[in-house]
């Protein structure tokens, strides 16, 4: 586990000609990029997606979204026949700036929903996840959250990372709220960002720093642990009441 970078102090300083600059970020190094291995957790694992393993299980599982609402702000999907889902995901496995994941279900076996690292930096530690595609079989489960903190944890604790961030179109109301409940603070809208299905996409942007961490990965422990769910699997305690307040 890294420890963080010494981020308490933060300010702006001077230098010698009197101008304002950045704090220094002291004893940094370039981190690796992240690996190709799965994750295992208690409700879900997180392993690299595979063609062969898991073009089946995802696409009987997007199959649950009979009327493709999950691709609505994405450049591709939904996938009508089985054969055009795997030619998606053998170019998403070539891709060299996205390291694609596949979240499988612990209770079932099944591959259920797809998560990547998205341009990682490794020389200033920052790296992006996004290409969220959560079939019917993963929303609002807790296998859903502890895929985003397992992969959290990847970056913070197992790679040293400083910076985690979160972009989606501006009008995907699901997904803003999501990133707002996992912890990732807002950051602002860049207007007419890029263009997708011929309309245009303004994107929003949220992150999390490492100095946020330490306090998120408690709540997320707290969380996910046994004694927060009934004998239903239904929360006691919701992942924001486990947070400091601001």
């Amino acid at each position: 586990m890294f420890a963080s970078p010494a981020m308490s102090d933060n300010e702006p300083l001077h230098n010698l000609l009197g101008q304002t600059v950045g704090a220094p970020v002291e004893g940094w190094s370039a981190r690796a990029l992240p690996p190709r291995t799965a994750i295992e957790g208690r409700f879900c694992a997180v392993e690299p997606l595979d063609p062969a393993r898991h073009t089946a299980e995802l696409f009987a599982a997007n199959a649950k979204d009979r009327d493709g609402r999950n691709w609505t702000y994405y450049p591709y999907g939904p996938f009508a026949e089985l054969a055009d889902y795997r030619r998606w995901i053998e170019a998403a496995c070539a891709d060299p700036h996205r390291l694609f994941h596949a979240i499988r279900d612990t209770a079932s076996g099944k591959a259920v929903g797809v998560a990547a690292y998205i341009n990682a930096q490794s020389a200033v530690g920052v790296v992006e996840i996004g290409s969220l595609v959560f079939s019917p079989l993963l929303q609002r489960r807790p296998a859903a959250t502890e895929a985003m903190f397992l992969m959290m944890r990847r970056v913070f604790d197992e790679l040293g990372y400083r910076r985690y961030e979160w972009k989606c179109d501006s009008l995907n109301a699901p997904s803003r709220a999501a990133a707002q409940r996992l912890g990732f603070r807002y950051e602002g809208l860049f207007r007419q960002a890029t263009i997708t299905r011929g309309r245009n996409r303004d994107t929003t942007w949220f992150s999390i720093i490492d100095a946020e961490w330490p306090a998120l990965r408690e709540a997320f422990e707290a969380w996910l642990a046994p004694e927060n769910f009934d004998s239903a699997g239904r929360q006691r305690r919701s992942l924001a009441s486990f947070r400091p307040t601001a």
